[in-house]
């Protein structure tokens, strides 16, 4: 089973810059690849609350593609590690109509500009990402995929790969519940 491991870190006001995480990603040899905008539409379940369960639904925009996910409950107490199902699909909008018409409800768009970078970093495949989230700011998120068995030592390459960096302060709740939160209050 995949296992999504990933690490966010928020690039606040007075710490790292865009441009300086940029230069040391690809001082590490990270190679940039194309910015993309990504338009996340998150879904609530009928019968359960994924706020409780710590599990996600969403289609994603991207502008190469179209995803539908399913993100399960979280597995580990420091980083934002579960298990993640996802499917290319054709249409957002009939997907949308598909999920309404079970009875999941829309929440929230999640909008984002994504830079992304490749970077296989002492042996292992790492996607980071400098992410501007409409209404958020500014993130750094290191992300790999393991399996369940090895779940806990790639999160801590990912953190040893963050202090390389000079990452501090992870952030393990999603952009929605971080943007939900400025709604309605700390969570």
């Amino acid at each position: 089973m995949a296992i999504e491991v990933e690490l966010k870190f928020p690039l606040l006001p007075g710490a790292m810059t865009v441009e300086q995480v940029t230069d040391r990603l690809e001082a590490i040899g990270a190679r940039p690849m194309p910015s993309r905008h990504q338009n996340d539409h998150y879904y609530a379940h009928p019968d359960r609350d994924f706020a409780q369960t710590d599990e996600a639904l969403r289609i994603r925009e991207d502008e190469h593609r179209i995803q539908l996910t399913y993100k399960g409950p979280l597995i580990d107490e420091v980083a934002k590690t579960r298990r993640e199902l996802e499917i290319g699909i054709d249409s957002a909008e009939i997907a949308a109509e598909i999920l309404e018409s079970l009875g999941f409800r829309p929440v929230r768009v999640v909008a984002k500009q994504r830079k992304p970078f490749e970077l296989s970093w002492q042996g292992i495949s790492v996607e980071a990402v400098i992410d501007q989230v409409e209404g958020l700011g500014d993130f750094v998120e290191l992300e790999t995929i393991s399996d369940t068995d090895s779940h806990q030592a790639a999160r801590d390459h990912l953190l040893a790969l963050a202090t390389k960096l000079g990452l501090e302060q992870s952030e393990r709740r999603s952009y929605l519940c971080l943007l939900l939160a400025g709604e309605t209050g700390p969570t």
